[in-house]
């Protein structure tokens, strides 16, 4: 039996292997241990990874990240990228030891041995892509989407989120070409903001030393701590990566370079973004937006139509929710087969072969929060569940150092997990009660889902262990 939560591939089939450091993987047709086609080369995986991380959170949350920290909107950037940073580290060390293992709760279950907390690392990672969607569905209802439609936020959030179920159940070939598409509409989009800032800067109009304030009668690393919490959101994505571990052509040498290649490029993009955001408009102005790089678009006056820039921003935040939707109903579909969540969601399409009921609960449940909460209580949960992924996976490469492999991998100098799992703890100390209460409902929700399927699954279990021993007899 596979890990609880064995990672979906981004062709909808299981990407994990038998948890255990001395489990065999399946003979594949390539020889390489693997069922799965192997064709995901360097610069299509870099693709994937900036394609998850870039875009969606820096366009909803540049406004409320101003609201914490002022002008000096960089800082907490650069700081959640170096904190991303030291967990990617360790993704980058685990996925290259054991390249059949793709995913935080397969490497919780080879370094706890605990069923229940690699079902719970997994769930974790289940409920943070179901809230991140609600959360980009309200970011694509605000102020971007009313340039073209005066309609209220909610309603919008939920066709949105329809609309995303739809393309997902159409068929994962089809959703992972728009998401090319996407990456690099909404690269282009923030490329452009960069520049606009550039050309108000060096035209005389801008303020630079605004980068550089912060709001009068607060703590500077206060302020920065409390931002890159909300930062922090904007570099999440990239862990999804790790579920290509068996499609990813030479992993052990493409998939760090990638990985650390698409988190610097997303870095360098977010900080180039809050300076050029700062150097146009004052905090106060760009928190009272919920679509605050359209309003620094506006106010460089370049002559760039209001629709084109909301259509990039809009094409950002749809990349996000689409690519993060795929995620969670694969990761709802795939412990169904394995009778650890109710069977139901194990359905599929007949003809396009996929994940059909596992779409439409995670949607609704996407639905349900989006009516919930407001943008910045979602990205706080989102972040809040991640941190406990990012903990146990930190954690996991520190226990898991004494399990030795044949095959060079990459290995991480051993401060960097420790700080990793430090910047974890740090992080969640500074969550706020009512993002744990909100938070809290879901994993609370899992391992109830975990309880309910427990009995038939240990029943089956006990039933397949009698016929074996009779047939040994």
């Amino acid at each position: 039996m596979t890990g609880p939560f064995p990672a979906p591939s981004a062709t909808g089939s299981a990407a994990g292997s038998t948890a255990g450091s001395t489990a065999t993987a399946p003979a594949g047709t390539d020889g390489s241990g693997t069922k799965l086609r192997r064709a995901v080369t360097g610069p299509l995986l870099y693709l994937f990874v900036l394609g998850d991380v870039l875009g969606a959170g820096v366009h909803a949350l540049v406004g409320t990240v101003a609201a914490e920290v002022g002008g000096a909107i960089w800082v907490p950037l650069l700081v959640a990228l170096l904190l991303a940073l030291l967990t990617a580290a360790s993704y980058a060390e685990l996925v290259t030891k054991y390249p059949r293992a793709g995913g935080s709760a397969v490497f919780a279950e080879r370094a706890f041995r605990s069923p229940v907390v690699a079902f719970l690392v997994g769930f974790c990672m289940l409920a943070a892509g179901v809230t991140s969607a609600a959360g980009l569905a309200l970011a694509f209802a605000g102020d971007y989407l009313g340039v073209f439609l005066d309609v209220p936020a909610a309603p919008a959030a939920l066709v949105f989120l329809l609309a995303v179920a739809l393309l997902n159940a159409r068929g994962i070939q089809e959703s992972l070409r728009a998401n090319l598409v996407m990456t690099l509409v909404e690269t282009s989009g923030l490329v452009l903001v960069v520049v606009l800032g550039a050309v108000v800067l060096f035209g005389g109009d801008g303020e630079p030393a605004r980068a550089l304030e912060f709001p009068p009668g607060v703590s500077a690393a206060t302020a920065v701590l409390s931002a890159a919490l909300l930062a922090y959101y904007s570099f999440v994505g990239f862990e999804t990566s790790a579920n290509l571990a068996e499609e990813v052509r030479d992993v052990r040498r493409v998939y760090p370079r990638a990985l650390f290649g698409a988190l610097l490029t997303a870095g360098l993009v977010y900080v180039l973004v809050g300076i050029a955001a700062a150097v146009v408009l004052p905090p106060e102005e760009l928190a009272g937006s919920s679509g605050p790089l359209l309003e620094v678009v506006r106010a460089a006056d370049a002559g760039i139509p209001d629709r084109l820039f909301s259509l990039v921003a809009l094409v950002a935040v749809a990349d996000g929710a689409l690519l993060t939707m795929i995620m969670a109903s694969r990761m709802a579909y795939r412990p169904a087969e394995q009778q650890l969540l109710p069977a139901v969601l194990g359905r599929v399409l007949p003809r396009r072969r996929t994940p059909w009921v596992a779409i439409v609960v995670t949607t609704a449940v996407a639905m349900g929060l989006s009516v919930a909460g407001d943008l910045a209580t979602l990205a706080s949960t989102v972040v809040l569940l991640l941190l406990f992924v990012f903990l146990s996976t930190n954690t996991a490469v520190l226990v898991l150092r004494r399990d030795r492999v044949e095959a060079p991998h990459f290995r991480t100098p051993l401060v960097l997990p420790v700080l990793g799992t430090a910047s974890c703890l740090l992080l969640l100390w500074r969550q706020e009660a009512r993002t744990w209460a909100f938070a809290g409902v879901l994993p609370a929700l899992g391992l109830l889902l975990y309880a309910v399927t427990a009995a038939p699954r240990r029943r089956a279990e006990a039933h397949e262990a009698a016929a074996v021993s009779r047939s040994g007899a």
